[in-house]
């Protein structure tokens, strides 16, 4: 007997199936055997918690009053349904969340549709509010995250491409673009790849599927890849030719390709008028610049306050420690990351009271303790804040690390040491690579588009036409 398909034999293949599934051994596998008024019998498996309940019942009621059972796709009564006689589609499928039925006399399966998978709500992501606008958010499901894209761009180019990565998790990933806009061979390329990918499992979803698809260089901390958990900016990147890798298991979507410009932009740019809207990205990319560079120049200024000018005296430490300045800021930013860590794992009921009491305790008494100068503490506030300006964490700690080896140059090599670490920040961004055969990293400035240059850097009026 052939075990990769039905051999039309009913109890051979009910067998067959149960032995595969192991249904006597797991609680949320379900088995069903039922002997219609025709005498006709048929099976049920399914996964109790992926099913709705309600449907798989009034199938079964239909399935008992039924004078014949005819297994074609064209005579069962449910929205979505598809025959197979494969044994490995069959089981895919079950696991999968789908309902499978056979009938006696039949050498075909019918899977439907009939899941009501564990949803989380809708509501705004925690990492990416705004002040104006959409409050809906990407779930850990994939059919209802392609719903909410679908629901802003109601164009029939829109495409959905699903294909199945992970030997063991066969997580289904979906390649989201806009036939028309997106470059063509980027998406034949992703699909390939994602095909072609010998994974065992997925666990990670995004970060997973970066990692397998992007050739990562450890000592390169620049985002390869932006993400986003909001509906809004998703339908705006596929709007703008951009593709989107969708993962079943995570809210979060991949936007491809990536260039280091794409940060500069956030949702609340296009919630207020132009002039706002440039405003805040002029902030933002300012604040970037700044916290790079503000501790490893202020360091390097203090060993040279005699030839500074009168009115920047202000520089000067208002208060000696017994620490060495340059270890007082790289302890402090160990120690700010450790309290970072510590608030993720704190209740929610007591995270704000112990962060904001924590903050106050250990910083006031550092400085009266004489670990560390007050000066030391505000620079490295103000830094630490600046993160926030910009909701990827990847390039958050992208900055950081700049910032800390720009620190270390600058306390071994002084103003030459700032120029290194410039030009090695520079190089590690130039260097940097998305997707195999995409744009470059610091498109539109290599190669040089200044209609999207400008678009990016300056909030410019939306048009009805769309640029690539």
């Amino acid at each position: 007997m052939d075990n990769n398909k039905l051999s039309g034999d009913f109890d051979s293949d009910v067998a067959l199936i149960d032995s595969i599934m192991r249904t006597s051994e797991s609680f949320d596998l379900v088995k069903r055997i039922l002997t219609p008024k025709n005498g006709q019998r048929c099976a049920f498996f399914y996964v109790a918690g992926f099913a709705n309940g309600q449907v798989v019942q009034d199938f079964m009621r239909y399935c008992l009053n039924a004078d014949d059972i005819r297994l074609e796709e064209s005579t069962v009564p449910f929205v979505e349904a598809s025959a197979s006689g494969e044994i490995e589609k069959i089981i895919k499928a079950i696991l999968a969340g789908m309902t499978c039925f056979i009938a006696e006399g039949s050498a075909e399966a019918i899977m439907m549709d009939m899941r009501n998978m564990p949803v989380r709500g809708v509501e705004e992501p925690e990492n990416d509010k705004v002040l104006r606008g959409a409050r809906d958010g990407f779930g850990e499901t994939l059919q209802p995250n392609a719903a909410l894209i679908r629901r802003r761009i109601r164009d029939p180019r829109l495409t959905f491409s699903v294909c199945i990565v992970g030997e063991s998790t066969k997580t289904d990933v979906c390649v989201c673009y806009i036939d028309g806009l997106a470059d063509q061979k980027l998406v034949e390329n992703l699909k390939k790849q994602l095909k072609d990918l010998k994974l065992g499992s997925v666990n990670f979803q995004c970060e997973t599927l970066c990692e397998a698809l992007i050739k990562k260089r450890w000592y390169n901390p620049f985002p390869k890849v932006r993400y986003t958990e909001r509906p809004d900016a998703a339908a705006a990147s596929l709007l703008e030719g951009s593709v989107l890798i969708m993962c079943d298991n995570s809210p979060a979507v991949m936007i491809l390709p990536t260039s280091i410009f794409d940060f500069f932009q956030e949702t609340d740019d296009f919630s207020f008028p132009p002039l706002t809207g440039s405003y805040l990205r002029i902030v933002r990319f300012s604040v970037y610049i700044f916290s790079i560079y503000l501790t490893p120049v202020w360091l390097w200024l203090l060993d040279h306050m005699d030839s500074l000018p009168n009115w920047l005296h202000f520089l000067a430490l208002s208060q000696e420690s017994g620490i060495p300045v340059f270890w007082q800021l790289l302890i402090i930013e160990f120690a700010i990351d450790g309290m970072r860590l510590a608030s993720l794992n704190t209740p929610d009921v007591l995270g704000s009271a112990l962060s904001i009491v924590g903050g106050l305790i250990l910083g006031d008494f550092a400085v009266s303790s004489g670990w560390f100068s007050p000066d030391v503490i505000l620079y490295t506030a103000f830094v630490t804040i600046a993160n926030f300006t910009q909701t990827s964490y990847e390039l958050g700690y992208a900055i950081k690390f700049m910032r800390m080896l720009m620190l270390v140059l600058a306390y071994l090599l002084g103003g030459w040491g700032i120029i290194i670490g410039t030009a090695v920040m520079l190089l590690l961004i130039v260097s940097n690579k998305s997707i195999e055969g995409c744009r470059s990293y610091l498109y539109p400035l290599i190669p040089f588009n200044g209609r999207a240059l400008i678009g990016l850097i300056f909030r410019v009026r939306r048009q009805d036409k769309t640029y690539k």
